[in-house]
């Protein structure tokens, strides 16, 4: 019996393994550019409001002339709402008339992902943030130039940061 009681007590004295503490969870680092952002949907729950885990985690879709960024007009980039990754610039921004948030090409190459998507009885790309997979919205090849490309993204989706006074916006690949 006594040597129960002592396995019991050794037992006890040490976390489970495999069993996370979630205060540490809360104080990890952010992810560094390139490094994928994986929670689990429980986390993902707890990170996002309501709206932004039926968009980003569900595939859903916003309406149209609704969204906070639709029509708006400050200089500055587009982040994830999921991860904080930087995705589009303001530089790239144009009214589509579509009632979306829509732009020419992604701030640098790789930031977004495109899959296919054929749900809703039509074949479309849809567009991932790279970085956590969060849905985005889609791409079609009905935009101006230089790209003739329209990434339309559900406001919900994205979060701002405003260019600050002398700042320059980002470069572009190639340029």
């Amino acid at each position: 019996m006594k040597r129960l009681a002592a396995l019991l007590a050794a037992f006890l004295a040490f976390p489970l393994l495999g069993c996370e503490d979630p205060a540490a969870e809360e104080s990890a680092p952010p992810a560094t550019e390139g490094e994928k952002v994986v929670l689990t949907e429980a986390e993902w729950k707890k990170k996002l409001t309501k709206e932004q885990y039926r968009v980003l985690r569900e595939k859903g879709t916003e309406r149209p002339f609704k969204g906070e960024f639709w029509d708006h007009h400050e200089k500055g980039t587009y982040h994830c709402a999921g991860c904080s990754a930087p995705l589009f610039s303001s530089a790239d921004k144009f009214d589509s008339g579509t009632g979306w948030p829509s732009y020419t090409r992604p701030v640098k190459e790789g930031a977004v992902a495109e899959l296919r998507d054929s749900s809703h009885g039509m074949t479309r790309t849809e567009i991932l943030c790279a970085r956590c997979d969060g849905h985005l919205g889609h791409v079609f090849e009905d935009g101006p130039e230089p790209t003739g490309l329209r990434y339309c993204i559900n406001s919900v989706s994205l979060t701002f940061e405003k260019e600050k006074d002398g700042d320059a916006p980002a470069p572009k690949d190639g340029e």
